[in-house]
């Protein structure tokens, strides 16, 4: 079973207080790249593993998905998705992604934000999306990227002339990374970029897309604190298709 860190009571009151908890996806910066990737949602049937308050499952609805099914293995996450959200045709339920079912070809896309790098047996969880998706169906995520995730102890290094580098050390060593992010003993899982993107292929997707997120000028220009997000990936977004 996945670890529920997210309703450990410390960690989900920091969480609360992220940007994209408060402002939702106006507030998570790789949103505009994200949602560029999406196909016109109007019309179709959407799951979206690991929904957390649920921003996006309204987001579909407001441009015209026929339903949205909201996953999520915390508690505290799904009743606050509930609290806010007034549709019937959204629909939230608590899973765990490492034991993920769906219907075969019950989707039209399938989408997850910032979820996957938790889950420890990716290419059960792939095999399972890629059967619950129709013919042509989209799947597009967004994960930490490897490079952001690789340290075992990930944090900025500055030398004696002030100057600042991210460590990149036991990359290829994949697996279990437990670290301090909100609260002590996150765990995560580690995959190098070709890992995660042959787990894909293997599973009989085709990709669509591949981008190393970094802010725009325009981001830039509004937020100077998103400069270091140019000194490294933080985030790695994929579209691919069944």
């Amino acid at each position: 079973m996945s670890q529920n860190i997210y309703d450990e009571p410390t960690f989900f009151e920091g969480y609360s207080q992220l940007a994209r908890s408060l402002k939702g996806l106006a507030g998570a910066p790789e949103w505009p790249s994200l949602r560029a990737l999406l196909p016109d949602v109007k019309g179709l049937r959407i799951v979206d593993l690991g929904c957390g308050f649920g921003w996006f499952c309204r987001w579909a609805r407001e441009n015209g998905a026929a339903q949205v099914l909201g996953l999520d293995l915390s508690a505290k996450m799904l009743t606050r998705a509930k609290a806010e959200t007034s549709d019937d045709a959204i629909t939230y339920q608590r899973t765990d992604l490492e034991r993920l079912e769906l219907p075969d070809g019950a989707f039209d896309l399938a989408f997850s934000s910032l979820a996957l790098h938790y889950v420890e047996e990716l290419d059960r969880l792939l095999a399972t999306v890629h059967r619950g998706l129709t013919p042509g169906g989209w799947f597009v995520f967004s994960i930490e990227h490897p490079i952001f995730m690789a340290s075992r102890q990930p944090g900025w290094m500055t030398d004696s002339e002030g100057r600042r580098t991210w460590p990149v050390d036991s990359y290829q060593l994949e697996g279990k990374r437990t670290t301090h992010w909100l609260a002590d003993g996150v765990v995560k899982y580690h995959r190098t970029l070709g890992t995660t993107l042959n787990a894909l292929l293997r599973q009989g997707f085709t990709l669509r897309h591949v981008e190393e997120w970094g802010p725009t000028d325009a981001q830039l220009a509004a937020h100077p604190e998103l400069a270091e997000e140019r000194d490294r990936p933080m985030f790695l977004l994929v579209s691919a298709q069944r």
